[in-house]
Protein backbone atom coordinates (compact mmCIF):
# COMPACT_ATOMS: atom_id res chain seq x y z
CA UNK A 1 0.00 0.00 0.00
CA UNK A 2 1.46 3.23 -0.98
CA UNK A 3 1.53 6.47 1.16
CA UNK A 4 -0.82 8.50 -0.97
CA UNK A 5 -3.13 5.61 -0.75
CA UNK A 6 -6.55 7.53 -0.03
CA UNK A 7 -7.90 4.46 2.74
CA UNK A 8 -3.96 4.48 4.08
CA UNK A 9 -4.74 8.10 4.64
CA UNK A 10 -8.32 8.26 5.70
CA UNK A 11 -6.90 5.72 8.64
CA UNK A 12 -3.71 7.89 9.80
CA UNK A 13 -6.26 11.18 9.87
CA UNK A 14 -8.73 9.02 11.86
CA UNK A 15 -5.74 7.60 13.97
CA UNK A 16 -4.14 11.06 14.98
CA UNK A 17 -7.55 13.05 15.55
CA UNK A 18 -9.20 10.48 17.87
CA UNK A 19 -6.13 8.97 19.16
CA UNK A 20 -7.81 4.80 18.43
CA UNK A 21 -5.38 2.88 16.59
CA UNK A 22 -6.88 0.98 13.67
CA UNK A 23 -7.35 -3.13 14.13
CA UNK A 24 -5.71 -5.46 11.57
CA UNK A 25 -7.54 -8.52 10.39
CA UNK A 26 -11.16 -7.97 11.32
CA UNK A 27 -13.84 -10.14 9.84
CA UNK A 28 -17.41 -7.70 9.63
CA UNK A 29 -20.50 -9.08 8.28
CA UNK A 30 -23.37 -6.81 7.47
CA UNK A 31 -27.12 -8.05 8.86
CA UNK A 32 -30.34 -6.05 6.94
CA UNK A 33 -33.19 -5.93 8.64
CA UNK A 34 -34.61 -8.43 11.60
CA UNK A 35 -34.91 -11.44 9.00
CA UNK A 36 -30.84 -11.66 8.98
CA UNK A 37 -30.41 -10.00 12.54
CA UNK A 38 -32.30 -11.84 15.11
CA UNK A 39 -31.06 -14.82 13.94
CA UNK A 40 -27.76 -14.31 13.97
CA UNK A 41 -27.45 -12.88 17.07
CA UNK A 42 -29.83 -16.29 18.65
CA UNK A 43 -27.38 -18.15 16.80
CA UNK A 44 -24.43 -16.72 18.30
CA UNK A 45 -26.10 -17.12 21.96
CA UNK A 46 -27.15 -20.94 21.06
CA UNK A 47 -22.84 -21.26 20.51
CA UNK A 48 -22.46 -19.70 23.98
CA UNK A 49 -19.80 -21.60 26.23
CA UNK A 50 -18.11 -18.84 28.61
CA UNK A 51 -19.71 -15.40 28.62
CA UNK A 52 -22.64 -13.25 27.22
CA UNK A 53 -22.40 -9.62 27.80
CA UNK A 54 -25.73 -7.53 25.82
CA UNK A 55 -26.36 -3.83 26.51
CA UNK A 56 -29.40 -1.51 25.03
CA UNK A 57 -31.27 1.23 25.13
CA UNK A 58 -34.57 -0.39 23.47
CA UNK A 59 -35.76 -3.46 25.43
CA UNK A 60 -39.71 -3.43 24.83
CA UNK A 61 -42.65 -5.85 25.53
CA UNK A 62 -43.40 -8.49 22.28
CA UNK A 63 -42.58 -11.53 21.05
CA UNK A 64 -38.51 -10.70 20.23
CA UNK A 65 -38.03 -9.33 23.86
CA UNK A 66 -39.82 -12.82 25.26
CA UNK A 67 -37.66 -14.63 23.42
CA UNK A 68 -34.40 -13.33 23.89
CA UNK A 69 -34.64 -13.23 27.83
CA UNK A 70 -35.54 -17.15 27.93
CA UNK A 71 -32.72 -17.79 25.36
CA UNK A 72 -30.88 -15.93 28.11
CA UNK A 73 -32.41 -17.70 30.84
CA UNK A 74 -31.21 -21.18 29.07
CA UNK A 75 -27.65 -20.26 29.19
CA UNK A 76 -27.28 -18.84 32.25
CA UNK A 77 -28.57 -21.83 33.86
CA UNK A 78 -26.66 -23.62 31.75
CA UNK A 79 -23.45 -22.24 33.64
CA UNK A 80 -22.56 -19.14 31.08
CA UNK A 81 -22.16 -15.85 32.70
CA UNK A 82 -24.73 -13.93 31.28
CA UNK A 83 -24.79 -10.24 31.92
CA UNK A 84 -27.84 -7.55 30.63
CA UNK A 85 -27.71 -4.02 30.80
CA UNK A 86 -30.50 -2.12 30.04
CA UNK A 87 -31.05 1.84 29.90
CA UNK A 88 -33.03 2.57 32.57
CA UNK A 89 -35.29 4.73 30.46
CA UNK A 90 -34.91 3.15 27.01
CA UNK A 91 -36.41 -0.45 28.36
CA UNK A 92 -39.34 0.80 30.36
CA UNK A 93 -41.63 -0.95 28.03
CA UNK A 94 -40.12 -4.04 28.60
CA UNK A 95 -42.14 -7.06 30.04
CA UNK A 96 -41.65 -7.50 33.85
CA UNK A 97 -42.38 -11.50 33.43
CA UNK A 98 -38.36 -11.07 30.84
CA UNK A 99 -37.21 -9.56 33.18
CA UNK A 100 -38.50 -12.02 36.11
CA UNK A 101 -36.79 -15.14 33.75
CA UNK A 102 -33.79 -13.58 33.63
CA UNK A 103 -33.09 -12.93 37.59
CA UNK A 104 -34.59 -16.50 38.09
CA UNK A 105 -32.03 -18.45 36.46
CA UNK A 106 -28.96 -16.18 37.01
CA UNK A 107 -28.58 -13.39 34.70
CA UNK A 108 -26.78 -10.54 36.39
CA UNK A 109 -29.09 -7.72 35.12
CA UNK A 110 -28.64 -4.11 36.02
CA UNK A 111 -30.07 -0.72 34.97
CA UNK A 112 -27.87 2.12 33.75
CA UNK A 113 -28.72 5.38 35.14
CA UNK A 114 -32.16 4.42 36.73
CA UNK A 115 -34.62 7.45 36.87
CA UNK A 116 -34.47 9.88 39.10
CA UNK A 117 -36.32 12.41 40.47
CA UNK A 118 -33.58 13.84 42.63
CA UNK A 119 -30.89 13.83 39.64
CA UNK A 120 -32.92 15.10 36.73
CA UNK A 121 -30.00 15.94 34.96
CA UNK A 122 -29.16 12.14 34.47
CA UNK A 123 -32.19 11.81 32.46
CA UNK A 124 -31.18 13.39 29.73
CA UNK A 125 -27.80 11.16 29.33
CA UNK A 126 -28.60 7.65 28.29
CA UNK A 127 -26.59 5.02 27.03
CA UNK A 128 -27.70 4.66 23.29
CA UNK A 129 -25.00 1.69 22.76
CA UNK A 130 -26.25 -1.63 21.59
CA UNK A 131 -23.52 -4.12 21.90
CA UNK A 132 -23.73 -8.27 22.21
CA UNK A 133 -20.42 -9.61 22.96
CA UNK A 134 -20.19 -13.92 23.39
CA UNK A 135 -17.24 -15.75 24.64
CA UNK A 136 -15.05 -12.42 23.61
CA UNK A 137 -15.15 -13.67 20.25
CA UNK A 138 -17.70 -12.97 18.68
CA UNK A 139 -19.35 -9.18 19.17
CA UNK A 140 -22.55 -7.05 17.39
CA UNK A 141 -23.51 -3.90 16.89
CA UNK A 142 -25.76 -1.41 14.87
CA UNK A 143 -29.10 0.10 15.18
CA UNK A 144 -31.47 -2.70 15.67
CA UNK A 145 -33.18 -2.55 19.68
CA UNK A 146 -34.75 -5.84 21.29
CA UNK A 147 -38.59 -4.91 20.25
CA UNK A 148 -41.28 -6.76 17.30
CA UNK A 149 -40.81 -3.43 15.17
CA UNK A 150 -37.50 -5.16 14.17
CA UNK A 151 -38.85 -8.13 12.96
CA UNK A 152 -39.07 -9.06 8.93
CA UNK A 153 -37.84 -7.54 5.38
CA UNK A 154 -38.55 -3.78 5.92
CA UNK A 155 -41.80 -4.96 3.77
CA UNK A 156 -44.42 -2.61 5.48
CA UNK A 157 -44.96 -0.37 8.09
CA UNK A 158 -44.88 -2.92 10.70
CA UNK A 159 -40.90 -4.23 9.79
CA UNK A 160 -38.16 -1.34 10.49
CA UNK A 161 -35.29 -1.33 8.08
CA UNK A 162 -32.06 -1.54 10.08
CA UNK A 163 -28.79 -2.60 9.72
CA UNK A 164 -26.57 -4.51 12.44
CA UNK A 165 -23.24 -5.88 12.25
CA UNK A 166 -21.68 -8.99 12.77
CA UNK A 167 -18.08 -8.57 14.33
CA UNK A 168 -14.81 -11.54 14.44
CA UNK A 169 -10.87 -9.94 15.44
CA UNK A 170 -9.40 -7.83 17.36
CA UNK A 171 -11.81 -5.20 17.19
CA UNK A 172 -14.01 -7.01 19.47
CA UNK A 173 -11.46 -5.98 22.70
CA UNK A 174 -13.30 -2.31 21.61
CA UNK A 175 -16.54 -3.40 21.55
CA UNK A 176 -16.35 -5.14 24.68
CA UNK A 177 -14.50 -2.25 25.96
CA UNK A 178 -17.82 -0.39 25.44
CA UNK A 179 -19.84 -2.68 27.38
CA UNK A 180 -17.42 -2.12 30.48
CA UNK A 181 -17.33 1.01 30.04
CA UNK A 182 -21.38 1.29 31.22
CA UNK A 183 -21.19 -1.77 32.70
CA UNK A 184 -18.81 -0.33 35.64
CA UNK A 185 -21.34 2.20 36.70
CA UNK A 186 -23.65 -0.07 37.90
CA UNK A 187 -21.69 -2.68 38.77
CA UNK A 188 -17.74 -2.70 40.37
CA UNK A 189 -17.45 -6.34 39.01
CA UNK A 190 -15.72 -5.44 35.78
CA UNK A 191 -14.33 -9.03 34.85
CA UNK A 192 -13.40 -12.27 37.02
CA UNK A 193 -12.32 -15.71 36.88
CA UNK A 194 -14.17 -16.26 33.76
CA UNK A 195 -13.04 -13.90 32.09
CA UNK A 196 -10.61 -15.19 29.72
CA UNK A 197 -9.36 -11.93 27.70
CA UNK A 198 -7.90 -13.99 24.90
CA UNK A 199 -5.09 -12.87 22.11
CA UNK A 200 -7.64 -12.07 19.55
CA UNK A 201 -7.25 -13.90 15.58
CA UNK A 202 -7.29 -12.17 12.19
CA UNK A 203 -10.28 -13.84 10.70
CA UNK A 204 -10.75 -11.31 7.86
CA UNK A 205 -8.70 -8.52 5.86
CA UNK A 206 -10.57 -5.20 7.26
CA UNK A 207 -9.37 -2.87 9.54
CA UNK A 208 -11.54 -1.38 11.83
CA UNK A 209 -11.45 1.42 14.79
CA UNK A 210 -13.95 1.67 17.51
CA UNK A 211 -15.04 4.74 18.56
CA UNK A 212 -16.96 5.49 21.85
CA UNK A 213 -19.17 8.67 22.46
CA UNK A 214 -20.05 9.48 26.16
CA UNK A 215 -22.11 11.84 27.53
CA UNK A 216 -20.49 15.24 28.29
CA UNK A 217 -20.77 18.75 27.61
CA UNK A 218 -19.27 19.97 24.09
CA UNK A 219 -18.22 17.63 21.20
CA UNK A 220 -17.75 13.92 21.99
CA UNK A 221 -15.31 11.76 19.89
CA UNK A 222 -18.51 11.20 17.82
CA UNK A 223 -19.06 14.38 16.75
CA UNK A 224 -15.36 14.47 15.91
CA UNK A 225 -15.81 11.23 13.71
CA UNK A 226 -18.56 12.94 11.73
CA UNK A 227 -16.80 15.95 10.88
CA UNK A 228 -13.70 14.35 10.47
CA UNK A 229 -15.31 12.20 7.76
CA UNK A 230 -17.12 14.70 5.88
CA UNK A 231 -13.77 16.40 6.10
CA UNK A 232 -11.54 13.57 4.59
CA UNK A 233 -14.56 12.87 1.90
CA UNK A 234 -13.34 13.70 -1.58
CA UNK A 235 -16.16 12.14 -4.00
CA UNK A 236 -19.20 10.89 -1.97
CA UNK A 237 -20.60 10.85 0.90
CA UNK A 238 -23.78 8.98 1.54
CA UNK A 239 -25.33 8.76 5.26
CA UNK A 240 -28.49 6.76 6.12
CA UNK A 241 -29.69 7.81 9.82
CA UNK A 242 -32.99 7.07 11.81
CA UNK A 243 -33.05 11.19 13.13
CA UNK A 244 -30.63 13.54 11.44
CA UNK A 245 -30.63 17.31 12.90
CA UNK A 246 -27.03 18.93 12.34
CA UNK A 247 -25.96 21.67 13.77
CA UNK A 248 -24.33 24.76 12.10
CA UNK A 249 -20.86 23.37 11.84
CA UNK A 250 -21.94 20.22 10.53
CA UNK A 251 -23.81 21.49 7.58
CA UNK A 252 -21.09 24.04 7.01
CA UNK A 253 -18.90 21.12 6.38
CA UNK A 254 -21.51 19.32 4.03
CA UNK A 255 -21.28 22.44 2.01
CA UNK A 256 -17.68 22.80 2.21
CA UNK A 257 -17.82 19.20 0.82
CA UNK A 258 -20.57 19.76 -1.50
CA UNK A 259 -18.01 23.07 -3.02
CA UNK A 260 -14.96 20.69 -3.47
CA UNK A 261 -17.30 18.52 -5.57
CA UNK A 262 -18.53 16.20 -3.54
CA UNK A 263 -21.40 14.35 -3.65
CA UNK A 264 -23.03 13.83 -0.65
CA UNK A 265 -26.54 12.14 -0.27
CA UNK A 266 -28.84 11.71 2.52
CA UNK A 267 -31.36 8.94 2.98
CA UNK A 268 -34.30 9.82 6.20
CA UNK A 269 -37.62 8.44 7.32
CA UNK A 270 -40.58 9.06 5.30
CA UNK A 271 -44.17 8.94 6.34
CA UNK A 272 -43.56 6.29 9.12
CA UNK A 273 -40.93 8.12 11.22
CA UNK A 274 -41.47 6.98 14.64
CA UNK A 275 -40.57 10.86 16.16
CA UNK A 276 -42.74 13.48 13.61
CA UNK A 277 -41.46 16.24 16.20
CA UNK A 278 -37.65 14.90 15.50
CA UNK A 279 -38.63 15.30 11.64
CA UNK A 280 -40.00 18.40 11.92
CA UNK A 281 -36.51 19.38 13.29
CA UNK A 282 -34.66 17.88 10.51
CA UNK A 283 -36.99 19.06 7.94
CA UNK A 284 -35.56 22.90 9.78
CA UNK A 285 -32.87 22.24 7.96
CA UNK A 286 -33.95 20.90 4.44
CA UNK A 287 -33.70 24.28 2.47
CA UNK A 288 -30.41 25.05 3.46
CA UNK A 289 -29.37 21.64 3.17
CA UNK A 290 -31.17 21.54 -0.55
CA UNK A 291 -29.50 24.75 -1.43
CA UNK A 292 -26.17 23.94 -0.85
CA UNK A 293 -26.44 20.68 -3.29
CA UNK A 294 -27.09 18.00 -0.60
CA UNK A 295 -29.28 15.29 -2.21
CA UNK A 296 -32.49 14.01 0.38
CA UNK A 297 -34.75 11.29 0.44
CA UNK A 298 -37.26 10.01 2.42
CA UNK A 299 -37.56 5.99 2.81
CA UNK A 300 -41.31 5.16 2.45
CA UNK A 301 -42.27 1.58 3.48
CA UNK A 302 -41.69 1.84 6.68
CA UNK A 303 -39.55 3.19 9.93
CA UNK A 304 -35.81 3.65 8.50
CA UNK A 305 -33.24 3.24 11.77
CA UNK A 306 -29.91 2.59 10.21
CA UNK A 307 -26.97 4.04 11.05
CA UNK A 308 -24.80 3.27 8.02
CA UNK A 309 -22.19 6.32 6.82
CA UNK A 310 -19.96 5.32 3.39
CA UNK A 311 -17.31 7.63 2.45
CA UNK A 312 -15.47 7.62 -1.02
CA UNK A 313 -16.42 4.07 -1.64
CA UNK A 314 -13.94 2.43 0.89
CA UNK A 315 -14.80 3.51 4.19
CA UNK A 316 -17.52 2.47 6.24
CA UNK A 317 -18.57 4.48 9.66
CA UNK A 318 -21.52 2.21 11.31
CA UNK A 319 -22.92 1.31 15.05
CA UNK A 320 -25.52 3.18 16.98
CA UNK A 321 -25.16 7.35 16.47
CA UNK A 322 -27.46 9.06 14.73
CA UNK A 323 -26.14 12.27 13.38
CA UNK A 324 -28.20 14.05 15.74
CA UNK A 325 -27.35 16.27 19.08
CA UNK A 326 -28.45 13.67 21.05
CA UNK A 327 -26.13 11.14 19.58
CA UNK A 328 -22.95 13.43 19.68
CA UNK A 329 -23.50 15.12 22.59
CA UNK A 330 -25.58 14.09 25.04
CA UNK A 331 -25.88 10.23 24.61
CA UNK A 332 -23.03 6.96 25.26
CA UNK A 333 -22.75 5.55 21.82
CA UNK A 334 -20.31 3.17 20.20
CA UNK A 335 -19.11 3.44 16.50
CA UNK A 336 -17.24 1.37 13.93
CA UNK A 337 -14.96 2.70 11.43
CA UNK A 338 -14.46 -0.03 9.05
CA UNK A 339 -11.79 0.38 6.26
CA UNK A 340 -13.23 -2.24 3.59
CA UNK A 341 -14.12 -1.70 -0.50
CA UNK A 342 -15.87 -4.96 -0.47
CA UNK A 343 -17.84 -4.01 2.93
CA UNK A 344 -18.37 -0.45 1.46
CA UNK A 345 -19.36 -1.62 -1.73
CA UNK A 346 -22.12 -4.10 0.12
CA UNK A 347 -23.33 -1.02 1.72
CA UNK A 348 -23.76 1.27 -1.26
CA UNK A 349 -25.57 -1.61 -2.55
CA UNK A 350 -28.22 -1.39 0.02
CA UNK A 351 -28.13 2.40 0.32
CA UNK A 352 -29.02 1.67 -4.13
CA UNK A 353 -31.73 -0.66 -3.52
CA UNK A 354 -33.27 1.73 -0.12
CA UNK A 355 -33.15 4.66 -3.04
CA UNK A 356 -35.33 2.88 -5.24
CA UNK A 357 -38.18 2.86 -2.45
CA UNK A 358 -37.56 6.50 -1.18
CA UNK A 359 -38.86 9.83 -2.60
CA UNK A 360 -36.39 12.50 -3.50
CA UNK A 361 -36.93 15.69 -2.14
CA UNK A 362 -37.11 18.29 -5.15
CA UNK A 363 -35.69 21.69 -3.80
CA UNK A 364 -38.34 23.34 -6.22
CA UNK A 365 -41.25 21.50 -4.78
CA UNK A 366 -39.87 21.95 -0.92
CA UNK A 367 -39.86 25.63 -1.25
CA UNK A 368 -43.55 25.70 -2.15
CA UNK A 369 -44.41 23.42 1.17
CA UNK A 370 -47.28 25.25 2.96
CA UNK A 371 -47.43 27.74 5.66
CA UNK A 372 -48.02 24.83 8.73
CA UNK A 373 -45.04 22.74 7.60
CA UNK A 374 -43.02 26.41 7.99
CA UNK A 375 -44.64 26.90 11.42
CA UNK A 376 -43.68 23.94 12.62
CA UNK A 377 -40.05 24.28 11.78
CA UNK A 378 -39.55 27.65 12.90
CA UNK A 379 -40.27 26.10 16.82
CA UNK A 380 -38.41 23.25 16.15
CA UNK A 381 -35.21 25.17 15.20
CA UNK A 382 -34.79 26.90 18.78
CA UNK A 383 -34.90 23.64 20.38
CA UNK A 384 -33.51 21.37 17.77
CA UNK A 385 -30.21 21.03 19.84
CA UNK A 386 -31.85 18.55 22.38
CA UNK A 387 -32.88 16.06 19.36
Amino acid sequence: MTADDPTQRARRVLEGVLGVPVTEGNRVDPLRNGCEIFPAMFDAIEKAEHTIDFLTFIYWRGEVGSHLAEVLAKKAKAGVRVRVLLDAYGARPMDPAAIDIMHDNGVVLRWFRPLNRFRPLETNHRTHRKVMIVDEAVAFTGGVGIADEWKGDARNEHEWRDTHFRFEGPVVDGLRAAFLDNWVETDPVLFDDVDRFPHQPQPGHARAQCVRGASETGWSDIATLFRTLVQLAAERVRIATAYFVPDDDLTDRLSDAVQRGVSVEVLLPGPHADKRFVQIAAEATYQRLLEIGVRIWNFQPSMLHAKVMTVDGCLANIGSANLNSRSMALDEEINVVVLDPSLVKTLDEHFDDDLERSAEIEPGRWEERSATQRAYERLATPIRRFF
